[in-house]
């Protein structure tokens, strides 16, 4: 087993690590809006979303693996009406490769971000 960290997306703001590759396999730790500086991106929810993205594919990226080689997306959003809109920023990513997907709504996330997003890819 094998933690994953890059500055190129935000430092955990807790006990747990950016992600961890077991054998070939990645699962990264929800991603919320934050800057890999830190600060929350407080515009709507497609800044939100495209934030959210690039810490992943950051994180992707040190492991070894990219947004073609996810397997399993779960999408965590505090409110469905905002489900169009993120699935729009979603369908950017997930372009031609279209993974297994989960979408909650919850009651509150970290920072009061307005979506989490979290994956397991493959390691190439």
């Amino acid at each position: 087993m094998r933690t994953v960290s890059t500055n190129q997306a935000p430092a955990a703001i807790g006990p747990y690590s950016q992600g961890v590759i077991v054998n070939n396999l990645f699962f990264s730790s929800g991603q919320i809006p934050l800057t890999p500086e830190g600060e929350m991106v407080t515009g709507d929810v497609t800044e939100q979303a495209h934030q959210v993205f690039h810490n992943l594919q950051a994180v992707l990226h040190e492991a070894g693996a990219s947004f073609d080689t996810v397997v399993k997306a779960t999408v965590f959003i505090k409110n469905m009406d905002d489900f169009a809109t993120i699935n729009d920023v979603y369908g950017q990513y997930f372009t031609t490769h279209k993974p297994a997907r989960s979408c909650v709504e919850v009651a509150r996330l970290p920072k009061d971000a307005l979506l989490e997003i979290e994956v397991i890819a493959l390691v190439r």
